[in-house]
């Protein structure tokens, strides 16, 4: 049974850190990535890790605030200097090679200003 589990979310204060683990079983992937859901807006995807080759790709709206990796089944996001528009569920996904075909349930993130 493949299962994706999310942890590290919570309440930080603007301009802090936090770092989200996902920890994937039951199969390997060639990639996972990670989404969010702000409050009334659609998931958005964050970025996404390459297991065979150790790299992750961004969208452009990312910049530097968002760093991926990965240690054995687990993949991490590290969010830096967090914004209140950061606060949302963070959702980690794994591909099958031909999409986003496992999700986890989300950890929650919020951010006071």
């Amino acid at each position: 049974q493949v299962q994706l589990v999310e942890s590290g979310g919570g309440l930080v204060q603007a301009g802090g850190s936090l770092r989200l683990s996902c920890a994937a079983s039951g199969r390997t992937f060639p990639g996972m990535g990670w989404f969010r859901q702000a409050p009334e807006k659609e998931r958005e995807f964050l970025g996404s890790f390459t297991w065979s080759t150790g790299v992750a790709n961004y969208p452009d709206f990312v910049k530097d605030r968002f760093t991926l990796s990965g240690d054995k089944n687990t993949i991490f996001l590290q969010i830096n200097t967090l914004k209140p528009e950061d606060t949302g569920v963070y959702f980690c996904a794994a591909s099958d090679g031909s999409g986003w075909a496992y999700w986890g349930q989300g950890t929650r993130v919020t951010v006071s200003s």
